[in-house]
């Protein structure tokens, strides 16, 4: 089972993200934070093989903590998360920063899943 954590700065999308990641027998969230600098903590602390990451948020943005994460942890999978409007020139900023894959939000369960399941 794979170890996931989900950084976004809304308590309702990460409830959310977690119901569908959680009913996955292949997948196991075990922790959330709020914010980049959480980001970059709980993979030091959880040693995570996933990290949904926000790609908007107060404190640090995703980006930020993306581009911090490449350089502390280069292995780490990262899959950014976005609200449909703000996909355009940051989806190809992401992958090109190291993203695995970006998530639109209002999720799709069956999309998140197979997101997760292709990165190994």
């Amino acid at each position: 089972m794979k170890k996931v954590i989900i950084v976004d700065d809304s308590i309702a999308v990460a409830r959310q993200l977690e119901k569908i990641i959680n009913g996955c027998t292949d997948f196991r969230v075990t922790a959330q934070g709020r914010n980049g600098t959480d980001a970059i903590k709980l993979n030091q602390q959880e040693k995570p093989d996933i990290i949904c990451l926000d790609m908007n948020m107060p404190v640090m943005d995703g980006m930020t903590a993306l581009r911090n994460l490449r350089q502390i942890a280069p292995d780490v999978n990262v899959v950014m998360i976005t609200s449909l409007g703000g996909v355009g020139d940051k989806y190809a900023e992401a992958l090109r920063l190291g993203a695995r894959d970006v998530i639109s939000k209002p999720f799709d369960a069956d999309i998140v899943i197979r997101t997760l399941q292709k990165i190994q």
